[in-house]
């Protein structure tokens, strides 16, 4: 098996790393892939971004989000997570055996104190019956990977503020989130492993699972100026790019409404491929025109602010929905 651990922090960056190798690499012998990552909230390929995300708040705190290609739920990563990827050919026994994938982790979590770690159901790794790792699977031509999450020291508060959004206000069919109670493996391990830098965890499961002292014993992938032009390529026509993170949720609607002085707003909408396919707008606001044009304008726009804003910005909104503030009635469009 070789070796590869990947120097940047950007989720995007790491998983075209992972599509390309598991697209052009020699897979002669596995690939053990490790990365880290900074802020970021990875959403499963058959999700709605829209209903697994607090839109506001991400942005606020500038949280990357993107979409993988494998399965699965929501996660939040920073900077206190690493994240595993078994790259290999599929021999057949492969796509779906988490089992298979997650035993050797398992096993470097014991040797280093945490016993308690276990599997559980499908794809989730336990301990003390809390969840701190999820995995999921790809795979593609003869081809797959199996990677996981795992939270040594995850700033556990963000999740929920960053995965929290209102049940009430958005019906989706896309594949929900299985909210669970999570935990951080720190405290499970022995007393030697409970300081240790997120790369000092990092390496030392390296270690553990390719069974070598110092991972100058392991042999390494070593990616080529060609591997990174295609990595880069991969980036920007996938995980940095805005179709594939919106335009493959799933269709939704939405209902938004809110009493102003001047009066109720309601938007229903119905958006596909992450873009506007019609709107109903409800009320008694006092506007001097019909509310046509409004719905004109919005008709095939990214279902985003800065999208919906510049679509409405020919208009005088005052015209249709009286004295009530442009940005409010932007910010109900698109509020969480």
């Amino acid at each position: 098996m070789r070796y590869l651990a990947s120097s940047s922090h950007d989720i995007r960056t790491n998983l075209a790393i992972e599509t390309y190798l598991m697209t052009h690499a020699d897979l002669t012998e596995p690939i053990l892939y490790f990365y880290i990552n900074s802020p970021c909230i990875i959403v499963g390929r058959y999700q709605n971004v829209v209903a697994e995300i607090n839109q506001d708040y991400v942005k606020q705190q500038h949280i990357i989000l993107t979409r993988r290609t494998s399965g699965g739920g929501a996660v939040y990563d920073d900077l206190g997570n690493v994240s595993f990827s078994f790259i290999t050919k599929d021999d057949g026994d492969g796509f779906g055996n988490f089992k298979r994938f997650t035993a050797p982790v398992l096993n470097a979590l014991h040797a280093m104190g945490a016993t308690g770690a276990t599997m559980s159901g499908r794809n989730d790794l336990l301990i003390d019956g809390k969840k701190f790792s999820g995995n999921a699977m790809h795979v593609e031509n003869g081809r797959m990977f199996s990677h996981g999450t795992l939270m040594y020291d995850v700033d556990q508060s963000q999740i929920a503020k960053a995965l929290t959004v209102p049940k009430d206000k958005l019906a989706s069919k896309g594949i929900k989130s299985v909210r669970s109670r999570v935990t951080n493996l720190k405290p499970y391990m022995a007393p030697e492993y409970q300081q240790l830098t997120i790369e000092e965890f990092r390496d030392t499961l390296a270690r553990e699972i390719l069974g070598v002292t110092d991972l100058k014993q392991a042999k390494t992938y070593q990616l080529d100026d060609e591997a990174r032009a295609g990595i880069a390529e991969l980036n920007q026509q996938y995980f940095k790019n805005w179709d594939w993170i919106y335009g493959q949720s799933p269709a939704f609607t939405i209902k938004q409404r809110r009493h102003f002085d001047a009066g109720t707003v309601e938007f229903q909408l119905n958006v596909d491929a992450g873009r506007i396919k019609t709107v109903t707008i409800y009320g008694d606001f006092f506007g001097a025109q019909p509310v046509d044009p409004v719905i004109d304008h919005l008709i095939g726009v990214k279902y985003e602010r800065q999208a919906i804003a510049t679509a409405l910005a020919p208009l005088d909104l005052s015209q249709y929905f009286g004295n009530i503030d442009r940005d409010q009635l932007i910010d109900l469009l698109v509020a969480p």
